[in-house]
């Protein structure tokens, strides 16, 4: 089993900040955090609502993240610092296939790290269910990674609630980790949507109804 990694006592006190920020500003309902895993290769997957999606994940992992960024900010005096200290991030090169990015990441998994993968892609502002992309599916069935599934919901209007003095509810499910069933191994890449939908499913599952979208 791989030993869990060492944390940079900068990200140690980051992540205590982070959950007494959030119990403070919200009123967090999270259940489940036990699942998350302590090594790798595991795959975070959580639904992608708004920015502060990472925030919530952030403060109760339990092992460093590796994350994806976009490119842009790998430059920014301030983003692409943090990124890189609380992200681990790789920075990808959007519109394209950025294999040094995708080797990257397979490199990070048989290291036993854990990777933070959000399927859907991009945010949904509604938090309402989007269809999955595959590369979660891929990079999992290429390593034999465990997956988390992860949904978060009610802080996509956390802004205009703390304008009216409001401590949102916000609720955060960390399901049972699992595997892709071994034939997912052999699978070609035109071939991982069925994977994909079974990824994006046990997210859906965490989900009230009314958020699922198309997995309801």
């Amino acid at each position: 089993m791989t030993q869990p990694q060492r944390q940079p006592l900068i990200v140690i006190l980051g992540r205590y900040l982070a959950r007494f920020l959030l119990r403070v500003l919200t009123r967090l309902d999270a259940q489940g955090l036990e699942n998350f895993p302590e090594t790798g290769p595991a795959i975070l997957t959580p639904n992608h609502v708004v920015w502060s999606d990472v925030v919530f994940i952030f403060a109760y992992v339990k092992s460093p993240v590796v994350t994806f960024a976009a490119e842009k900010w790998e430059t920014r005096p301030i983003l692409g610092w943090l990124f890189r200290t609380f992200g681990n991030a790789i920075f990808v090169h959007r519109g394209e296939i950025d294999r040094k990015a995708i080797l990257a990441a397979i490199r990070a998994l048989k290291n036993g790290a854990v990777l933070g993968v959000a399927p859907e892609g991009t945010r949904s502002y509604d938090g309402i269910l989007r269809k999955g992309h595959d590369g979660a599916a891929w990079l999992a069935a290429r390593t034999d990674a465990t997956i988390v599934p992860i949904a978060i919901w009610g802080h996509e209007n956390m802004e205009r609630d703390w304008l009216r003095l409001h401590r949102p509810v916000v609720h955060m499910r960390v399901g049972e980790p699992y595997k892709l069933p071994p034939e997912a191994r052999q699978a070609r890449a035109h071939d991982m949507d069925i994977y994909t939908d079974m990824i994006m499913r046990k997210i859906a599952e965490l989900l009230p109804p009314e958020r699922r979208g198309e997995y309801g």
